[in-house]
């Protein structure tokens, strides 16, 4: 066995080098295109990769550290009382839609119903203290987006917690392999709290970690491929300029303390209305978080979380378009 070892690096780099080879020859028309998939999803990993590795840690803060007595102490029982105090959480944790994805897992780890996780992760992005400053710098009071935007990506967390909360089996909400990580003992996870920690720091990072890189090449792809000006043109219908701003969101994947900024240009084409869904859009359903959020949930729950999320986005910036 140990003689085959050298053989397969030999074939593996003749392989390489054949690849590498090819494709210096073959892609060399496309070669501009692809630097710039590169470049936009390392921009997108170098953006989201801090609040990754900081809505980890906070995971394992409140998995290992945290008392569970202590977080249910202060907590109301009335489930819609609990949900409306849990979506509040992300004015203390600045920590991007990546970030709070592991946070959301280690809350349901440490026992939290998955109505109440969900509230926490759909809300947490949008009130943020960091997202509120970076969206007043951008826009002030001007047109109500601020306040439209923090009311209604509030609503829609509480929505989608209540909607979840009425499941009758909890458990088919999740993947299987979450479900099973949460099953295991603390004693199959370590016998110390050093351990534990070093556990799930690798566990969380195997998790999610593939799954932000595969979203942002992805996302980045897409980018390329997607013509902007196209989306320019669409930006004066109260209902079309809706839509691309949603897809664009989708496309995009911009980390929410930043997309304010982004999006400050298209202002001077688009209706408030668009603005308005484009930032209650992209921090919960982009192509990224689409791909965090399949390490956890079941492909049915995601595809209701972005149902809701795409409907109520739709609706309030048609309503705020017509109004205007």
């Amino acid at each position: 066995m140990r003689r085959l070892v050298p053989l397969a690096l030999l074939l593996a780099l003749v392989g390489l080098i054949a690849l590498r080879s090819w494709t210096s020859d073959n892609l060399a028309p496309f070669r501009g295109q692809l630097q710039d998939v590169i470049t936009l999803a390392l921009s997108l990993l170098i953006e989201s990769l801090p609040f990754i590795v900081l809505g980890i840690a906070l995971s394992i803060v409140v998995q290992v550290f945290v008392p569970p007595s202590w977080l249910e102490s202060w907590l109301p029982k009335n489930p819609f009382a609990r949900r409306a105090i849990v979506s509040l959480f992300g004015m203390f944790l600045p920590v991007c839609e990546c970030g709070n994805v592991p946070l959301a897992r280690g809350l349901m780890g440490r026992g939290y119903g998955v109505g109440d996780s969900v509230t926490f992760l759909f809300a947490a992005p949008i009130v943020n203290p960091v997202t509120i400053i970076t969206t007043h710098q951008a826009f002030g009071f001007d047109d109500g987006i601020l306040v439209a935007r923090l009311v209604a990506g509030y609503l829609i967390a509480n929505l989608l917690g209540w909607l979840f909360s009425l499941h009758p089996n909890p458990e088919s909400i999740l993947t299987t392999q979450f479900v099973r990580e949460c099953a295991l003992p603390a004693t199959d996870r370590g016998d110390t709290k050093l351990q534990r920690v070093g556990s799930l720091f690798v566990s969380e990072s195997t998790a999610l970690m593939p799954a932000l890189t595969l979203g942002a090449f992805i996302a980045g792809a897409i980018q390329v491929g997607v013509s902007r000006e196209v989306l320019l043109a669409l930006g004066t219908d109260p209902i079309v300029s809706v839509v691309a701003l949603i897809i664009l969101a989708f496309v995009i994947s911009v980390c929410a303390n930043v997309d304010a900024f982004f999006i400050l240009p298209f202002a001077q084409t688009f209706l408030p209305g668009s603005i308005v869904a484009f930032l209650v859009f992209g921090p919960l359903i982009d192509i990224k978080m689409v791909a965090l959020l399949r390490t956890t949930f079941a492909g049915r729950s995601i595809a209701l979380m972005a149902l809701v999320v795409g409907l109520c986005s739709l609706a309030l910036g048609m309503v705020m378009n017509s109004a205007g």
